[in-house]
């Protein structure tokens, strides 16, 4: 006669399953910890924030979801259909401390999440300023097809498709955008993104922490060269960012009327150039050019 196979009972079957979990969330725990996604690795005041909340809330959800399973795995294994001792009483009612805490859970972890993400969610508004005892600077930025337009408004120099900033500074990035689709302004490492749109104008607020080059792009599909509207935000020492000012003040071109008009034209994947100066009421003039489309004023978005 053959033998039964052996079969593994509902125990064994859960205890597998959670060691199978367990065994996922420490392998991928350390695969994150050595890569460089934006999202494990903030390198601004920003961005390290949002990581912090991500932590936070992930932790809270983790509390509800592991006794969950737990809990769902033993009543199957409870009431399953071999085991003749468990008793079903379908009819019998639930008691009020049971009713009190199938209510109460859910409101105490809503009221954990609110406690910290309310105040955060003011506190890390793109239009607030930073705290700070450094002196904030400003950088215009103007989105084009298909590309990116910063101007140093007290340096009076300009850079297209790359932005350098010194570390530990708050800066305020003044966004808008001249005959091209809405387009989604994005530093991931430094924080998050915003829209630059024509005829509005958009304030995102932004500190690096750390020196280095980080890549930056827009998040939303805006036409035929999306792909290679990307940018580098440079951050560095306040000593190296004062040189590379002078340095490119020494550079060649300069950033005039008939100079943005060729830089209006779409093109696509348009290599790192800078100019040495500016005109001063360019980014004024391009508010006033589309005015009349909201009411005799450039519009300055709220969110």
């Amino acid at each position: 006669m053959a033998k039964p196979k052996h079969k593994l009972g509902m125990g064994k079957t859960v205890g597998l399953i959670l060691a199978g979990l367990v065994c996922f969330v420490l392998v991928n725990a350390a695969l994150l910890h050595g890569t460089n996604l934006a999202l494990f690795s903030p390198q601004g005041y920003i961005a390290g924030e949002e990581h912090r909340l991500m932590l936070y809330t992930v932790f809270i959800l983790l509390d509800i979801g592991i006794p969950t399973l737990i809990l769902f795995y033993f009543v199957a294994w409870k009431y399953r259909e071999t085991n003749k001792k468990a008793e079903h009483t379908p009819n019998e009612s639930s008691g009020k401390s049971l009713v009190f805490l199938t209510w109460a859970i859910p409101f105490a972890i809503m009221g954990l999440l609110a406690a910290v993400m309310w105040p955060a969610t003011h506190r890390l508004a793109p239009r607030q300023a930073l705290i700070s005892d450094v002196k904030p600077m400003t950088i215009e930025v103007i989105a084009m097809r298909w590309k990116w337009l910063f101007i140093y408004p007290e340096q009076n120099i300009a850079a297209v498709n790359f932005v350098q900033i010194p570390t530990d500074t708050p800066v305020q990035f003044v966004l808008t955008a001249d005959e091209t689709p809405m387009s989604s302004f994005w530093i991931p490492k430094l924080g998050g993104q915003l829209y630059a749109m024509t005829g509005h104008q958009n304030l995102l607020n932004l500190m690096a922490t750390s020196p280095g080059d980080y890549p930056g792009r827009t998040a939303e599909i805006n036409g035929s060269g999306f792909a290679g509207m990307t940018f580098t935000a440079r951050a560095s020492t306040t000593d190296d960012f004062n040189s590379w000012v002078q340095d490119t003040r020494l550079a060649s071109d300069v950033l005039d009327s008939s100079t943005y008009n060729k830089l209006l034209k779409p093109s696509e994947n348009m290599p790192s150039t800078v100019y040495a100066r500016t005109d001063p009421n360019l980014y004024n003039n391009l508010l006033v050019k589309y005015s009349g489309t909201h009411g005799g004023h450039a519009e300055t978005a709220t969110e």
